[in-house]
């Protein structure tokens, strides 16, 4: 608070005013504390695997092909402002799309790789050097192909359609009619109903996983210019277009559920041995 000497205004009477009067906040205790622990060894003791030893049947992703896809391509990219100099481009590959169509043996891929930018900028420059800010633009690059698969592994199974089958059954009527004889009958199926048996099949579809890849690239920087009286050094230009050629490589794995009979133990051990 502002304390004030109540005086009354005369003349050549000075109104005195005492300092404001500080509050020394309390001293905060340490909110973490983290002290440095060494690591000892740690004992485990095995415990028993329990496991069918008698032979199953068991459902697993069994591996039909493995492939190395050559993808090529071409993109023209479109900085958001011009630059002088690319620093670094870090890339990632993504699939979106890898289908098999059976019956065709042809699969399908698509994906983009993801492209990280970095590049310099110009802020401030003279004939022996610029200075300015490192930028980055991350983009997205598609691409699409199909590629014709060798099943080097297990064949997929064989793919079951969906069937449809109208059935009816057998009628007996009287034609009550001037035209037939009493003892005509009408011998047909019935018109009176609708009887059909569908039958869905669900195949198992083949899917894709991800072994590597290994990306070719060539960067080109597409219209540099240099602006009139520049003082930049005499090679600094510069560009907001880079033509970019990649070749992709991706190998992959191709696979299906399947059921596999697994044997029994012993049986195993009998085909070790040789017995």
């Amino acid at each position: 608070m502002l304390y004030k000497q109540s005086i009354k205004k005369q003349p050549n009477v000075v109104v005195a005013k005492y300092p404001k009067k500080e509050v020394c906040p309390p001293k905060k205790s340490d909110c973490v504390k983290v002290s440095n622990g060494s690591i000892s060894t740690c004992e485990n003791t095995p415990t028993p695997i329990t496991a069918v030893t008698s032979g199953a049947v068991v459902k697993v992703p069994v591996v039909l092909a493995e492939l190395t896809v050559q993808i090529d391509v071409s993109s023209i990219i479109d900085l958001p402002e011009k630059a002088l100099e690319i620093k670094d481009i870090k890339k990632r590959l993504k699939i979106t799309q890898c289908l098999l169509l059976q019956n065709t043996n042809k699969l399908f891929i698509k994906g983009f790789v993801r492209k990280n930018i970095e590049y310099a900028t110009c802020d401030c420059a003279n004939d022996q050097g610029f200075c300015g800010n490192i930028r980055h633009c991350t983009v997205d690059v598609p691409f699409e192909c199909t590629t014709p698969v060798t099943f080097n592994g297990a064949n997929p199974l064989p793919v079951i359609g969906t069937t449809r089958e109208e059935f009816e059954y057998f009628r007996r009527e009287d034609l009550k009619q001037p035209k037939f004889a009493d003892k005509d009958e009408l011998l047909s199926g019935d018109f009176s109903e609708f009887n059909q048996i569908s039958t869905e099949f669900f195949n198992e579809l083949p899917f894709c996983e991800l072994i590597s890849s290994r990306i070719v690239e060539f960067d080109e920087f597409l219209n540099r210019k240099r602006p009139e009286k520049s003082k930049l050094p005499f090679e600094e230009k510069y560009f907001d277009k880079i033509e970019e050629k990649m070749v992709i490589f991706v190998t992959l794995k191709v696979l299906q559920n399947q059921q596999v009979a697994v044997p029994a133990v012993d049986m195993v051990e009998d085909a070790d041995c040789g017995c």
